[in-house]
């Protein structure tokens, strides 16, 4: 490297102490020092003309932009397609793609054969199960969005039930609010507890927003009537000759002591959402101080809760008498081919409105239910309880989107038996059951599944 020290000490010797000399000094030391970087610039001679600059061609830029453009939403349509078979959205991005390709300059030429081959591939694309499975099983999983709730706005009351719905009253005992039973059925509200509500914007009867519950207070017996209620009972009948007469359980309707029939007419509680039919499942009550219970019983219970459930295909009114030696005869609905043995069976859930209808179903195949959190369980404990169970049921309808793929990693790393039920129905529930214990698919789709019925002896 060359040494520019001399160089620096002669224009030191040379500067003189005005301004002017100073400053040219001070850029010829700049200058040497960019030198000794490796920034020394070779100067031009005079007069000798510099090469013209080199004129970029902006259109060849811009058109291979929009070749790459072209390519870049083949490879994306494509890649839809193959996640989606047959998807039509996927197979009209990638034709039309294709198709521009086909008019760059060359391309045609050289790869019009495999272009061609690539066309008639896209349009023979077809849907097939695991793709139909899957979006059945994304629609599904798309998370429920919260109402939001301001809980700084709510006042106490306290519940007094009724056979529909129920009272809010205030600490000198007046009602306030009325509350249908839509609204407090998922609460599982009994007389006393203490709830949080805030009035509905626009009231004109006197209704009001449940936003939790805070405690409970014991209540005199003089301050509310005592209700009774039958939970999950089975309407059954012909049309028009419909009646109540046990649970899902199989357990009978008992007043007093007193196995009760209850007639029911579908025509008074037909609606837009509710229908009556064989096979239904409602809840009752009844005021247990009610005078009519001892003469007519029938005016005195009334429907609470109507389910949404499947209606069954076929009438639940197959029966089986196990011995007519005995006096006691118990009636059955159909079966499925099914013996559980006592297996732990995992029920997923969030919400428990339907929870005492499923665990009855495990029982009734011999099984043993557990119910899980899937909508605000936390991970940990919901895989040690995944861990201990030998069948899992995800109830999707009730269940977070995170917890169902927790619930999916847990039961295939601990071996565990899986199945998943789309519909809120207890037939849904019932077929999933059955898949699961003899590893049949988890998804049931459009695919058709053989459920084989238990004989009637």
């Amino acid at each position: 490297m060359y040494d520019y020290r001399s160089n620096i000490k002669v224009i030191l010797n040379k500067t003189d102490a005005d301004d002017k000399s100073l400053a040219n000094s001070l850029n010829a030391i700049k200058a040497i020092i960019s030198m000794a970087e490796g920034g020394e610039v070779e100067q031009k001679p005079k007069n000798i003309p510099s090469k013209p600059k080199k004129i970029v061609n902006t259109q060849s830029i811009a058109q291979r932009n929009a070749d790459l453009k072209q390519f870049k939403q083949l490879l994306l349509g494509l890649t839809e397609l193959i996640e989606t078979p047959g998807d039509d959205t996927a197979k009209k991005k990638s034709l039309e793609a294709l198709h521009k390709l086909t008019f760059v300059p060359g391309v045609g030429k050289r790869y019009g054969s495999v272009l061609g081959r690539l066309d008639q591939a896209i349009q023979k694309s077809k849907t097939t199960k695991d793709a139909v499975n899957k979006k059945i099983f994304e629609e599904a999983m798309k998370p429920k969005e919260q109402p939001k709730r301001d809980y700084r706005k709510g006042r106490r009351y306290t519940v007094i039930r009724a056979l529909s719905g129920c009272n809010l009253i205030n600490d000198n005992g007046q009602i306030v609010y009325r509350i249908k039973e839509s609204q407090i059925h998922s609460l599982n509200l009994k007389s006393g507890d203490i709830v949080e509500a805030i009035e509905t914007q626009n009231n004109p009867n006197y209704e009001a927003e449940v936003l939790r519950v805070v405690g409970y207070r014991k209540l005199r017996t003089r301050d509310y009537d005592p209700i009774e209620e039958f939970r999950y009972a089975v309407v059954q009948g012909k049309a028009g000759q419909l009646a109540i007469t046990r649970n899902i359980k199989g357990e009978k309707l008992r007043i007093r002591g007193k196995d009760i029939t209850i007639p029911v007419d579908s025509s008074y509680y037909q609606g837009e959402n509710i229908h009556l039919e064989d096979g239904s499942i409602v809840d009752l009550a009844w005021y247990t101080g009610d005078v009519r219970i001892k003469k007519n019983p029938s005016d005195a219970v009334q429907i609470r809760w109507i389910y949404q459930v499947d209606p069954p295909k076929q009438s639940d009114l197959s029966y089986k008498k196990k011995d007519k030696s005995k006096d006691s005869k118990q009636e059955e609905f159909t079966k499925l081919d099914m013996n559980l043995h006592y297996q732990r069976v995992g029920i997923a859930i969030g919400d428990n409105q339907n929870e005492g209808i499923l665990e009855g179903i495990v029982t009734r195949y011999n099984g043993i239910p557990i119910p899980i959190d899937a909508f605000e369980g936390k991970k940990k404990v919901m895989e040690r309880q995944i861990k201990e169970l030998d069948i899992v049921i995800l109830m999707t309808a009730y269940a977070a989107h995170d917890a169902t793929w927790n619930i999916q990693e847990f039961a295939s790393k601990y071996g565990v038996k899986f199945a998943v039920s789309s519909s809120k129905g207890y037939r849904s529930f019932e077929r999933a059951l059955y898949r699961a214990e003899n590893g049949l698919p988890a998804y049931e789709g459009t695919q058709s599944i053989e459920y084989k019925q238990e004989e009637i002896k």
